[in-house]
This record gives structure tokens, C-alpha cells and sequence, in this order.
């Protein structure tokens, strides 16, 4: 049985990251939902720019995203002095760091699922809620959302994979720290650095499974193939 191959690290580290992309989508449906309200309905010249921002994590490197934020959340950076005047410490190799990370790095795969299902809701259902006396919070509630719907499934599942599946970031800004900082994906690095070949097939085999089944259930919940 896969129980057996599993060391007490390989279990803490499929802990942390469980954790860790649970909460990273739950605070990225809450960050997101307006972004992506404001970018599917503003007439705004900022939303090019603003929708660029927002998509910048697809096409940069790891690397480059987990230096910066490094650079920001250090001790020297406007961030890390903020966090250390408040009391709160250092966020770099800590799950705080992880989280923050992790939330920077797969903002457009909750961002861009909810603008296409706001988008696609368009204004005549809103209009017709108006008309009836609704004001802008009761629309957006009543109508709105749960017209979105589909769209928050989707960014909720993208999200979640995708901070499993993250090594970049999460390497740079938390480390390698056993217990703390040291998710599947790093575990798989170790064991293969290490030579344990065993032990990384069952956590990468895991993985490759773990990507299948969200892809599939992403067909399933969109059968006409949308994404939002």
C-alpha cells in the first residue's frame, strides 16, 4: 500500500500543502471577487493595466515572482518593516510567507475565471432586479453571484491546484523548513536530490493523479468546455 512508501515527512508535507491551498482559496475568492467585478464592468483605461497586473504571474518565472516578494517581505523591504513594526515578525520562511506567495501567484486563476462569469451574467439581468427595487448590494447578492456561480467553482479549483502544485515561490519565500515550510512539492525535490526514487514516485505519481482528477472535474462542471 502507498501508506507504506509515505514517510512521516512525505505526511507533514501533504498536510501543509492541503492547508496551504485551502487557504489560499478561500482568501483569494474573498480578494478576487471584487477585482474581478470592478475589471468586467468598469469603463476605466485603467483596467488594461490593472488586467495586466492581475496577469502577470502567468508569464513571469517563479523565480522572479518569489525575489521580489522576498525583496518586499525582508527585513529591508517596505513590507517586512511594516510586518516587523506591528509585532508580527518576518513573513520569509514562514507559512505567513508561503501564504502570501501563494495568493500573489495564483491571483489570475481566480481572477480571470470570475471576470468571464461576470462578464458573461451581462447587465439586463441587474437591470431587470433594479426595476424592481433592488439597490446595488441586493443585485449583486441576489443576481449576481449566484448567476456567477460556475465561474467561482472554477476559480476555486484552479486556485487549489494550482497552489499544490507550486514549487518556485514557495521555495524561494519559505525554504525547505520540515514541518513549516516544506510542501509536496519541495519533498518530491528532496527525495529525488537524495536519491529515493521510491518515495518520489508516490508523491509525484500522487500529484499526476491529483492534475487529472481537477482537470477532469473541470469538464464535468463545465460541459460545454468554458472555464468560467
Amino acid at each position: 500500500m502507498a501508506v507504506h512508501f509515505l514517510s512521516p515527512d512525505d505526511w507533514s508535507a501533504i498536510r501543509l500543502t492541503l492547508e496551504l491551498a485551502a487557504l489560499t482559496t478561500i482568501v483569494l475568492l474573498v480578494l478576487c471577487t471584487p477585482i474581478a467585478w470592478w475589471l468586467a464592468h468598469t469603463p476605466s483605461r485603467w483596467r488594461a493595466p490593472v488586467g495586466a497586473v492581475v496577469a502577470l504571474p502567468l508569464v513571469l518565472p517563479p523565480t522572479v515572482i518569489g525575489f521580489y516578494l522576498l525583496m518586499l517581505m525582508g527585513p529591508s523591504g517596505p513590507v517586512g518593516q511594516f510586518t516587523q513594526a506591528m509585532g508580527w515578525g518576518r513573513l520569509p520562511f514562514t507559512f505567513g510567507g508561503l501564504l502570501v506567495g501563494s495568493i500573489v501567484y495564483s491571483l489570475p486563476f481566480a481572477v480571470q475565471p470570475l471576470q468571464r462569469a461576470f462578464e458573461s451574467v451581462g447587465t439586463r439581468p441587474l437591470e431587470v432586479a433594479a426595476s424592481l427595487g433592488a439597490g446595488p448590494l441586493d443585485r449583486f447578492f441576489s443576481v449576481a453571484l449566484p448567476l456567477a456561480r460556475p465561474g467561482f467553482i472554477t476559480a476555486a479549483v484552479l486556485s487549489f491546484a494550482h497552489t499544490v502544485g507550486e514549487f518556485g515561490v514557495v521555495l524561494m519565500l519559505g525554504g525547505n523548513i520540515p514541518g513549516k515550510t516544506r510542501v509536496v512539492s519541495v519533498q518530491i525535490y528532496d527525495h529525488v536530490e537524495a536519491m529515493e526514487y521510491t518515495q518520489a514516485h508516490w508523491l509525484a505519481g500522487g500529484m499526476v493523479v491529483f492534475a487529472f482528477v481537477v482537470l477532469v472535474l473541470l469538464h464535468w462542471l463545465q460541459p460545454k468546455g468554458r472555464l468560467a
